[in-house]
């Protein structure tokens, strides 16, 4: 079963969040924007994957058409090992992460969604998982900046069914109000997005042990200073959480010495390397939460990977509304804060072809 097309694919979307306009790294969103890889075979089986996005899609199209597609186009499909180490060592030399490792990470899940789809099961049985029905997870909301916002975003979450909210915001302010909306029974985490010092992570992260936290994430610049992570695991009590930018099992092995929680990005490493992380985290005995804002095949890649390993606790849910789903029927919010494992063959389910139709970007 051979390669016949890689289409890299851009959707924007609207959406609306629980406070004033929003973005990540320097820009504000209005639409939130999706990069699906599809892939084609001269079987007709077609599969599709998810490149991480944001600020990097422009970079990461780009690889996939120019770079990657002249590389796999007519190459064994079902050779998934083969064509990612050959890829991987090829292109090593325009770095092992960014946007080169996000296009062969949504090539990687493309492969696995035509594998799935070949044997007719759900991507978690072809790897051997287990027959877990559903997964809990936690409300992800952007950056609210004002104590008010997040006590109403809270509130909210909490009637909506939600067990656990994951903040963005590096004012304690506006931590103390979230946890006052929420009570103490709600998982309450602070995703800080690597912005302090040692010392000063040391300094705010004791202003924020009243609040409970599950745990505290990415709270030290650079992000690849494990030596200081690990310092402040030891000094602070709180556990902390790591690894969205850490791009291969390899570095996820050097973090795994210095925080509680791994948490790989399927859209930024692929299935391939995420079963690899998984084995990381079991042998080191650190907990597997998975960073997953996203609604495109990168989300129901890593709700397949909630069946693989089983004791996963928690998966991302991005707390906004898309004005269009981007699956008709799938990753749907259950009443009881759980989101169900899709059954189908592959990822599970095929993006909508109205949405792509209705939200593409030429």
């Amino acid at each position: 079963m051979k390669i016949t097309k890689l289409e890299p694919i851009l959707i924007a979307i609207p959406f609306c969040h629980d406070g004033p306009a929003g973005g990540f790294a320097g820009a504000t969103w209005n639409k939130l924007e999706y990069l699906i890889v599809r892939v084609e075979t001269d079987q007709g089986v077609v599969g599709y994957g998810e490149a991480f996005g944001f600020g990097a899609i422009p970079g990461t199209k780009a690889i996939l058409e120019q770079t990657v597609a002249p590389l796999v186009l007519g190459k064994e499909a079902d050779d998934i090992a083969g064509l990612m180490d050959s890829a991987k060592k090829t292109l090593h030399v325009f770095g092992r992460s960014g946007p080169v490792q996000y296009a062969l990470s949504g090539f990687d899940m493309a492969l696995w969604d035509i594998a799935g789809k070949q044997a007719g099961l759900p991507l978690w049985r072809l790897l051997g998982g287990s027959p877990r029905k559903s997964v809990p997870v936690y409300a992800s909301k952007l950056r609210l900046s004002e104590p008010r916002y997040a006590a109403e975003a809270c509130a909210r979450a909490v009637q909506r069914g939600f067990k656990g909210i994951k903040l963005h915001e590096i004012n304690i302010d506006t931590v103390a109000a979230a946890r006052s909306a929420t009570g103490d029974d709600i998982a309450l985490m602070l995703d800080v997005n690597c912005p302090w010092s040692y010392s000063e992570a040391l300094t705010k992260g004791k202003a924020l042990l009243p609040y409970q936290l599950t745990w505290l994430e990415e709270p030290i610049w650079p992000p690849e200073d494990v030596d200081g992570l690990a310092r402040l695991r030891h000094s602070l009590g709180i556990p902390l959480a790591a690894g969205e930018n850490a791009a291969n099992a390899w570095g996820f092995k050097a973090l795994a010495d210095a925080v509680d929680i791994l948490q790989p990005s399927i859209t930024k490493i692929g299935v391939t390397e995420f079963m690899k992380v998984g084995g990381v985290a079991e042998l080191s005995g650190r907990d597997l939460t998975p960073h997953s804002p996203y609604f495109g095949p990168g989300y129901l890649a890593t709700l397949q990977m909630a069946a693989v390993f089983p004791r996963m606790a928690w998966v991302e849910y991005f707390s906004v509304e898309l004005e269009m789903p981007i699956f008709a029927d799938s990753a749907l919010l259950n009443v009881d804060g759980t989101v169900s494992i899709p059954q189908g063959p592959g990822l599970g389910a095929d993006p909508n072809p109205e949405v792509i139709q209705r939200y593409r970007v030429a």
